[in-house]
C-alpha cells in the first residue's frame, strides 16, 4: 500500500475572483487570507463582522497531482480527506467526484476512473454555510427557532462545529477549507482496514483480543497477519503468525501487568499492538496502536443518596477533577499541537484528572488523545450535538451515524476515553427550557430517535467497552429529571446566569457536577491585543463585541459590587473579576470534595478560550493564567485542604485523594486585619484513604463581637503530603472589612530554576498577585494570602518566561493585593 500526502503546493481563491493565493492543508478561507495578508485579523476590535461576510462567499482550492503508469494498475486508487469544512464539490480532471456534507467525517473516494497518466488537476470547492443555513427549509412540521446563545440560527442544519457560528464565549467564524490532511492511498493486496483491541481482566491476568479485519485478498498465495504485543518499555512479548482471513483473531495473556492509572492515582504505562499483512515474509502494511491495560466505566447504581454517577478505574473509584474543554481556536486550521500540548500541561499543573470535551466543537486529533494517554487525562467524549434541535432526513442520519463510527473507531483503543455522551444539555433543554415546549413534537420524537437508539446502536457496534450517556446533564434518559441532584450528572448554573451568591453552592450534594463556572476578564496584556486605548472600558462598543453572554459584564460588576469595593482603573477591575472567579469556582469544588462519596466528581466551565474573549476560562487565549489557574492548583490536588465558615463557626477539612493515610494537623486563627494574632487553636486528625475528614472547628462568637470589620478566620494546615497552606476567609464581605493600605517588601534572587521572590507585608494582604508588566512568566503559586506575619516564597520559572530585550524580571515584576485596587 501506498500513501502519497498531498497537503503542499495548493491554490485558493474567492470564487468569482481572479486572484489564487498559496495555501498549505490544513487550511480554509479565513486561514489563507490571514496568511497572505489580505484581510485583518478577525479578532482585533470590531472585525468579527468583516470576517462574518466573507463567509458568504464561495472558495475554491486546487492542486495537480503527478500519477504515474504503475498507480493506475493498482486495483484501488483512493483519494482520502480526513476532514472537509463542510459544504463541497470535489473535482478531478474537471469531472465532479464527490459531494460532502459532513465537517466531522473522512471520506475516502475510488478515484482511478478519473486520473491519467501525469499531471492531474484536484479541485475543491467549498460553498457558504452561511447562505445555506439562510435558505434551508426543514420538512414541514419540523421547523425550529431555536438558536443557542450568541449563534446564528440554522446552525444545526449542517454538520460542523456549531460554535463556529457563535456561542456564548465564541465568535461567529463559520470558515470553510480543506482543515485535515488529504492523501492518494493505492493498493492492490488486502489491506488491513480495521484494528480492534479488547481487554478482559481477570484473577490479576489481562487477555487481550486483537481483532484485525481485511479487505480483500491478493494475488499472494501465502497472506498472513502478524500481530505483536510490546511492553512498555518496548521489549517484544509475544507475536503470532495467522492465515489470512477477511476478519482474523489473535489472543495474548499478559501477567503481571502494568495498569494504567488516572492522573494522581497511578503510572500511565502504554503497551503496544502492531498488525502486520505479510506475503510470505514481506511486511505490505503496518497498523500500531498504543493501549493501556486497565478496567475503566461508570457506576451508575442504586445507593443510599439515589443513584451514583461514579468514574471507577481498575475497581477504584475515584473522584473526578477537571473541567470542560473547548475547540483550541476559532480558525480550525491554526489549532496545533503545540497549543494541545499546552492546554493538556496546564489540566496537569491543575492537578486534573479529567477533560469533558464538549459537544458544541470537534473530535480532536489523534496526537491529543495520544497526550491524554500518556498524561493520564480521562476524555469525557461528547458526541457533537450541543443546545438545539435535530430533525432526522435520510442525509442527516447517514451523516451522523458515518460520522460516528468514523471517530469512534478512531478513538476506541485509547485509555483515556472515559465515556461516549450523546449530546450537551439537549435533554434538560426538552425537559425545562420554555423556548423547547415550544417546538413541534416531531423534534421531540426525532431527540429519543437520535439519541436514545440511533447512536447508542452506533457506538456500541464500535466500542462494546466504553460507557454511554445519552445526554449531560441526565439521570439516563427518556426526559426523567436530567437535573436531578439525586441522580446522574448535573449543569449547575444558578451562580452566574441565576446570580445567586458563591454560598449557594453549598445547599447542593450533586452526584456529579459536569458544569459550573464564572467568568472573568483576560489579563490586561490580552485585552490590549484586541483593543485601542478608548476601547478599554467595559461597556464599550468592542469590550461588549468580545463578550458574548449578553450583559454579562454587568454581571461581573454586580458580583463585584456585593463582595469588593469599586476599582478605580480596568486594570484593578480585570484583576478583582478574577478573583472572583477563582472564589466562585473554590467554593464549589472544595463543597463537592467535602462530600466525597455522595459527590464524585467537579468539571468547572472553562478550561480554555478559542478567541480573546471575556469568559469562564481558567487560561486565556493567549495562554495566561488567571488566577482560577493558580487556585485550581490547591483546590484539585491530591490532598486538599479547605476553609469552611458557617457564621462564627469554622471547620477545617482534609480530603484525602490518595491511596494512604494521612496525618493532619490545623492551626485554627483569629488574626486581626493589621496582621496581629488575636487567638490560635491547634485540631489534628487523621485522613482514610480516598476520603473527606472534619479535622476539627472552632467558633469564635466570643471574641468576635464588635470587631467583625477587624478580623479574618484564618487556618494554616500542614501534613503529610501537603505544603504548609493558609486558607482564609473574612466574616464580612471583603468590601466591609477595615483593610489598610500595605507595603508589600520583595527580595529577589536568581537561581537556575528561575527567580525566587520573597514577599512579606506589613498587614493583611488579600489575593496578592503578581504579574509582569512586560512580558510573560509562570509563577509556582499566585493569588494568595499574606497574612501580615508569614513570609512567602515563589518561584517564576525560567521556562516559558519573556521579557523585553533591554530589561529584567526585577524591573518588570509587579505586585498587587486587594487594597491597591481602592479608590
Amino acid at each position: 500500500m501506498e500513501k502519497q500526502l498531498l497537503n503542499e503546493d495548493w491554490r485558493m481563491r474567492v470564487c468569482g475572483e481572479d486572484t489564487w493565493l498559496p495555501a498549505r492543508v490544513p487550511c480554509s478561507l479565513l486561514s489563507v487570507l490571514l496568511e497572505q495578508n489580505q484581510i485583518e485579523d478577525p479578532y482585533w476590535r470590531c472585525n468579527e463582522q468583516k470576517a462574518v461576510q466573507l463567509c458568504r462567499n464561495d472558495c475554491e482550492f486546487c492542486r495537480t497531482v503527478s500519477v504515474t503508469d504503475e498507480v493506475l494498475r493498482q486495483r484501488a486508487v483512493e483519494l482520502v480527506f480526513e476532514g472537509l469544512d463542510t459544504l463541497a464539490d470535489i473535482f478531478v480532471n474537471g469531472a465532479l467526484l464527490a459531494h460532502t456534507s459532513d465537517m466531522h467525517r473522512t471520506y475516502r473516494f475510488d478515484c482511478r476512473s478519473l486520473l491519467h497518466s501525469g499531471e492531474n488537476e484536484l479541485r475543491v470547492r467549498f460553498y457558504s454555510p452561511i447562505r445555506y443555513i439562510e435558505t434551508y427549509r426543514p420538512a414541514l412540521g419540523k421547523e425550529s427557532h431555536v438558536a443557542p446563545t450568541g449563534g446564528m440560527p440554522g446552525g444545526h442544519y449542517l454538520r460542523k462545529a456549531q460554535s463556529m457560528f457563535g456561542w456564548d464565549w465564541g465568535i461567529q467564524l463559520p470558515d470553510m477549507g480543506i482543515w485535515r490532511s488529504v492523501w492518494l492511498e493505492t493498493y492492490s493486496e488486502p489491506r488491513v482496514s480495521d484494528v480492534e483491541i479488547l481487554q478482559h481482566h481477570e484473577d490479576g491476568l489481562v487477555r487481550l483480543t486483537v481483532a484485525a479485519e481485511t479487505e480483500q485478498a491478493g494475488g499472494c498465495a501465502e497472506d498472513a497477519l502478524s500481530v505483536a504485543l510490546y511492553a512498555p518499555d518496548g521489549a517484544l512479548l509475544e507475536r503470532q503468525n495467522i492465515a489470512w482471513r477477511p476478519k482474523a483473531e489473535a489472543h495474548f495473556t499478559v501477567r503481571q501487568p502494568q495498569l494504567w492509572w488516572p492522573n494522581g492515582y497511578g503510572a500511565q504505562p502504554l503497551y503496544r499492538v502492531e498488525v502486520s499483512l505479510l506475503c510470505g515474509s514481506e511486511e505490505r502494511q503496518r497498523k500500531s496502536l498504543s493501549v493501556g491495560l486497565r478496567t475503566l466505566t461508570v457506576l451508575h447504581e442504586p445507593d443510599e443518596w439515589g443513584k451514583s454517577f461514579t468514574v471507577c478505574v481498575n475497581g477504584l473509584k475515584i473522584f473526578a477533577r477537571g473541567a470542560n474543554y473547548i475547540p483550541e481556536d476559532a480558525v480550525y486550521p491554526r489549532i496545533t499541537e503545540e497549543k494541545q500540548r499546552f492546554l493538556v500541561e496546564t489540566a496537569l499543573q491543575e492537578n486534573m484528572n479529567c477533560l469533558r470535551l464538549w459537544g458544541g466543537g470537534y473530535f480532536p486529533s489523534d496526537a491529543f488523545y495520544d497526550l491524554c494517554d500518556r498524561a493520564g487525562l480521562l476524555i469525557w467524549q461528547d458526541l457533537l450535538f450541543s443546545d438545539d434541535t435535530f430533525a432526522l432526513t435520510p442525509e442527516f442520519e447517514e451523516n451522523i451515524l458515518a460520522e460516528t463510527r468514523d471517530n469512534v473507531h478512531r478513538l476506541r483503543h485509547h485509555a483515556c476515553l472515559l465515556l461516549w455522551c450523546g449530546n450537551n444539555e439537549i435533554e434538560s433543554a426538552w425537559a425545562y427550557w420554555g423556548n423547547f415546549q415550544e417546538e413541534p413534537p416531531a423534534l421531540r420524537a426525532d431527540y429519543i430517535k437520535i439519541f436514545e437508539y440511533l447512536l447508542p446502536r452506533a457506538v456500541r457496534a464500535c466500542d462494546k467497552q466504553t460507557f454511554y450517556w445519552p445526554s449531560s446533564p441526565s439521570s439516563g434518559g427518556c426526559f426523567q429529571a436530567p437535573d436531578a441532584e439525586t441522580d446522574g450528572d448535573v449543569h449547575y448554573w444558578e451562580v452566574w446566569h441565576g446570580r445567586k451568591p458563591f454560598t449557594d453552592y453549598r445547599k447542593y450534594k450533586f452526584r456529579f457536577c459536569s458544569e459550573f463556572g464564572f467568568q472573568s476578564f483576560p489579563s490586561i496584556k490580552t485585552i490590549r491585543s484586541f483593543t485601542e486605548p478608548k476601547d478599554r472600558n467595559p461597556f464599550s462598543k468592542v469590550m461588549e463585541a468580545h463578550q458574548k453572554n449578553g450583559s454579562a459584564n454587568g454581571t461581573i460588576l454586580a458580583y463585584l459590587s456585593e463582595n469588593f469595593r469599586y476599582p478605580g482603573t480596568l486594570e484593578g477591575l480585570v484583576y478583582l473579576s478574577q478573583v472572583l472567579q477563582g472564589m466562585a469556582i473554590q467554593y464549589g469544588v472544595e463543597h463537592w470534595r467535602r462530600q466525597r462519596g455522595q459527590c464524585m466528581g467537579s468539571l468547572f466551565w472553562q478550561l480554555n478560550d478559542n478567541w480573546p474573549v471575556i469568559s469562564w476560562s481558567a487560561v486565556d487565549y493567549l495562554h495566561r493564567y488567571k488566577a482560577l489557574h493558580y487556585l485550581a492548583v490547591h483546590f484539585y490536588a491530591p490532598v486538599a485542604c479547605s476553609l469552611l465558615r458557617e457564621g462564627s463557626v469554622v471547620s477545617a477539612y482534609i480530603q484525602n485523594e490518595t491511596a494512604h493515610t494521612g496525618r493532619y494537623r490545623a492551626k485554627l486563627r483569629l488574626r486581626g486585619v493589621n496582621g496581629s494574632l488575636l487567638a490560635e487553636e491547634t485540631v489534628s486528625g487523621e485522613a482514610a484513604p480516598y476520603a473527606a475528614v472534619c479535622l476539627g472547628q472552632k467558633d469564635w462568637a466570643s471574641l468576635l463581637v464588635g470587631r467583625e470589620e477587624q478580623v479574618l478566620a484564618e487556618i494554616a494546615f500542614s501534613g503529610d503530603g501537603l505544603e504548609e497552606t493558609l486558607a482564609a476567609e473574612p466574616f464580612v464581605p471583603y468590601k466591609h472589612l477595615a483593610l489598610e493600605r500595605v507595603h508589600i517588601e520583595r527580595q529577589i534572587r536568581e537561581t537556575s530554576e528561575g527567580w525566587e521572590i520573597t514577599l512579606c507585608a506589613n498587614g493583611v494582604a488579600p489575593f496578592v498577585w503578581l504579574d509582569l508588566a512586560a512580558g510573560d512568566g509562570v509563577f509556582s503559586d499566585n493569588c494568595f494570602l499574606l497574612n501580615g506575619s508569614d513570609s512567602k516564597t515563589v518561584l517564576l520559572k525560567r521556562e516559558g518566561l519573556t521579557l523585553p530585550a533591554d530589561s529584567s524580571v526585577e524591573k518588570q515584576l509587579t505586585v498587587t493585593c486587594l487594597q491597591d485596587t481602592y479608590l
